[in-house]
């Protein structure tokens, strides 16, 4: 088997357990934050499940790296995947963990070439909105001065933050609740530029087509109108001969 099979047959057959993972892991990452004191045998759970999952993907980078010959340029191209894997060993923090998971989640996912932009763009969506949410609750909830209490609120606050409207009313008072916050904008902004920019290119592919069709249907004018004034010039031309013949 050679190194691209490999690569391939270990990225198929892996997808969809890691997929399951991540979901196991925004369940675990969400139940202490919602159920609000959990139980401590509860929060135990979810973070092992957590590490659990990191983990996983984490053999997932290690394993990719071995199956190919050319190491340092896996390294430099898959950076990203590198730095969500280690990231969360130099200061184990749950916000970390969340981040790290979903770096490596939209990594494999653009790997996938069943999965189209637009689905793409929604699960970013809807992913951003979710651990968002989540992320600005845990900070922000025991904050004295801070007016996001509620998972309610997290949600509002983060729509109005990704599409950049910022209404004011629930605003992040911590600066780890701020720096999630710069994230959610910045993201907010390149997936509306992406939905934008796919729009857009849809448009342009449907005027070219038009154009495309309408370049045809010029030509099969012209075509046509060159075989009737052949065929005219012909006729002419045994008129002629017929009227030359009776005189």
């Amino acid at each position: 088997m050679n190194e691209q099979s490999g690569q391939a047959c270990w990225e198929r057959r892996t997808q969809r357990p890691l997929l399951v993972l991540a979901v196991a892991f925004a369940v675990a990452y969400a139940v202490p934050i919602v159920d609000n004191p959990a139980d401590q045998l509860l929060t135990s759970l979810c973070t092992l499940t957590e590490w659990v999952v990191w983990g996983a993907f984490a053999v997932d980078y290690l394993m990719r790296l071995a199956l190919t010959r050319h190491r340092r340029e896996f390294v430099r191209s898959h950076w990203i995947d590198l730095c969500a894997v280690v990231l969360p060993m130099l200061q184990p923090l749950r916000l970390l963990r969340m981040v790290a998971t979903l770096l490596l989640v939209g990594r494999r996912a653009r790997m996938a070439s069943q999965i189209r932009l637009t689905t793409y763009v929604g699960g970013a969506v809807v992913g951003l909105l979710m651990f968002g949410s989540l992320a600005v609750l845990s900070v922000e909830r025991e904050s004295p001065r801070g007016n996001i209490r509620t998972l309610g609120d997290a949600v509002w606050w983060s729509f109005t933050t990704m599409t950049t409207v910022g209404y004011g009313d629930h605003a992040p008072t911590t600066g780890l609740g701020r720096m999630i916050a710069v994230g959610l904008m910045l993201s907010g902004i390149a997936l509306l530029g992406v939905v934008t920019a796919n729009i857009a290119a849809w448009f342009i592919s449907r005027f070219e087509k038009d154009d495309v069709e309408e370049r045809r249907q010029t030509e099969a004018i012209t075509h046509l109108a060159e075989e009737v004034r052949l065929l005219r010039a012909e006729v002419a031309a045994l008129v002629s001969r017929e009227e030359q013949r009776r005189f």
